[in-house]
């Protein structure tokens, strides 16, 4: 059975932005998410059920105004949903344990780097600095931070 897990004492701790982010698949504005210019170590987790999610060695400046990775660092931790929403075709992107809506997977990324972008909503996540990755049972990961 995973660690990670979806509880209601979680969902009860989001914020309002949080909640509507996660719980009701919503999206922030462009350009406010807290995480956009973050270039510290670490990694981004489920702000509902902590799973291990992006790591900031493949964050990467999109210029779309969310924050913006190659990959996910558990793809397991990861699953790609059809979203045909707004009368588009988009892959939604949701965490698999906390069932968060995290944003959007695109195939405009870093062509270099696999070619995809996961565009995620700061309020989705929560960051966890290196230095702080082995206290919190993140140290697995620690290899993939740089």
């Amino acid at each position: 059975m995973s660690p990670y897990t979806k509880s209601a004492d979680a969902i009860a701790k989001l914020s309002p932005e949080q909640y509507r982010i996660t719980q009701q698949s919503g999206t922030e504005p462009p350009g406010t998410g807290e995480y956009l210019h973050n270039k510290e170590p670490g990694i981004y987790v489920d702000v509902v059920s902590g799973e291990p999610l992006f790591a900031s060695s493949d964050k990467f400046e999109s210029g779309c105004g969310w924050p913006s990775f190659t990959r996910p660092i558990e793809p397991a931790h990861v699953s790609e949903l059809s979203d045909s929403t707004y009368g588009m075709q988009r892959i939604e992107v949701r965490s698999t344990h906390g069932d968060s809506h995290l944003g959007h997977v695109f195939p405009d990324g870093p062509r270099d780097r696999g070619g995809l972008r996961y565009c995620i909503n700061s309020a989705s996540l929560r960051f966890v600095h290196r230095d702080d990755m082995q206290t919190q049972g993140y140290g697995a990961y620690l290899d993939q931070v740089g």
